[in-house]
């Protein structure tokens, strides 16, 4: 499930690059569409850490080691 989790946020986030670098090339600086799709890939980036912070915090992710 965490697993799953974590893919989800990584394919939004890589949504919201993607968008950010469309709306650069479209709009030529005339409206703040990349400044949203960036911040909210910002945003998305840091509740994610924040996430798998807080698992590795309660236990809920065990993290190991390369090999094991």
């Amino acid at each position: 499930m965490q697993k799953l989790l974590i893919i989800a946020f990584l394919v939004v986030i890589v949504y919201n690059l993607g968008s950010a670098l469309y709306y650069m090339m479209v709009d030529k600086g005339g409206s703040d569409r990349m400044v949203r799709a960036l911040t909210w890939r910002i945003g998305l980036s840091m509740l994610m850490i924040a996430l798998i912070a807080l698992g590795i915090w309660s236990g809920w992710i065990q993290p190991h080691g390369i090999g094991n």
